[in-house]
């Protein structure tokens, strides 16, 4: 099964971007117009990205400082059953090593080929909210 990988360096400590991978306010703040959920191993999390598209996921993974996943329970066909997530290692002095994943898509079909470049538009908009305090309108973030 196809995956999307990325791997980047965030100019932050563990902790903050943990938090803002990992927390609906997080989220929120890259990735989604508004989610809910409690950050917990099992919880379930809404992300909300406008009215067609009121997805759901669950928490696979949830360890502190280091990892999260999400595997996806509510969304485009594509993304039913895939999880989302990521591994975090502290790099230095206030620097995080990002490993993101997007795994179990079912083929590489033009949809995921649109996901990898969305996911990269995403993570740069993270990467300049933690390290610049950036905040960048849900509908602009593919465009920065």
């Amino acid at each position: 099964m196809p995956s999307i990988v990325h791997e980047l360096v965030v100019k932050a400590p563990p902790d903050r971007v943990f938090r803002t991978m990992a927390t609906p306010e997080g989220l929120a703040r890259w990735w989604t117009k508004a989610s809910q959920g409690k950050p917990q191993e099992g919880a379930e999390y809404s992300l909300f990205f406008g009215p067609e598209f009121d997805w759901q996921g669950k928490v696979t993974r949830y360890q502190p400082h280091s990892a999260f996943e999400l595997q996806i329970t509510k969304a485009h066909p594509d993304w039913i059953g895939t999880r989302v997530g990521c591994e975090l290692h502290a790099g230095g002095t206030d620097n995080t090593r990002v490993l993101f994943y997007h795994t179990g898509w079912p083929t590489e079909n033009e949809h995921w080929r649109v996901s990898c470049f969305c996911w990269a538009m995403y993570l740069r908009v993270m990467r300049r909210n933690l390290e610049y305090g950036d905040t960048v309108a849900h509908e602009n973030r593919l465009d920065v």
